[in-house]
């Protein structure tokens, strides 16, 4: 049997101690003790996470409340721009281009809590989990392509480029 004893506060190595019961078989440990101060960040910097934790949490619920207060067809036109920006990032980080990193997580992560709310008025609805996926298989297949916002927004400002050129030279 092997058991652990703790020395002093102010030490911080685990030191092994071995006893023997009155079996036969008595094992041996290579355990030489573990430093544990690493392993605890200092107290100012925990409660430093904590208030930002509580900040992120407001911020999501009133992202929830946001998205509870949409209709269903406009939660599904959402998730298909998300989900086209999405892959405009993808394009952009294939081209090598400049774009925000942290812009991947937080769509998905939109998408995500869209499709939890999508999923929550079903369950009330009384709709299960089979005929959930089936319905959702024929309103991916429903859907028609369209560019994303932000290339829309992209060819409006090229076009009012344009024309601000044709105007210019004309």
């Amino acid at each position: 049997m092997l058991t652990l004893s703790c020395a002093s506060s102010t030490s911080t190595i685990i030191t092994p101690k071995t006893t023997f019961t009155s079996s036969p078989i008595t094992r041996k440990s290579s355990f030489n003790g573990v430093r544990i101060s690493h392993l605890l960040p200092p107290p100012a910097i925990r409660a430093s996470t904590t208030r930002q934790s509580v900040v992120m949490m407001a911020k999501r619920e009133e992202e929830l409340k946001e998205i509870r207060a949409k209709t269903t067809e406009e939660i599904n036109d959402e998730i298909v721009d998300l989900k086209g920006e999405l892959f405009m990032l993808r394009l952009q980080r294939s081209a090598r281009n400049e774009f925000k990193s942290s812009d991947f997580r937080r769509m998905r992560k939109r998408v995500a809590r869209m499709l939890t709310v999508k999923r929550e008025r079903e369950i009330d609805d009384g709709i299960g989990k089979r005929q959930s996926r089936k319905l959702d298989r024929q309103w991916r297949k429903s859907i028609v392509p369209r560019p994303p916002p932000s290339l829309l927004k992209l060819q409006e400002e090229e076009a009012a480029e344009e024309a601000k050129e044709s105007a210019a030279s004309a």
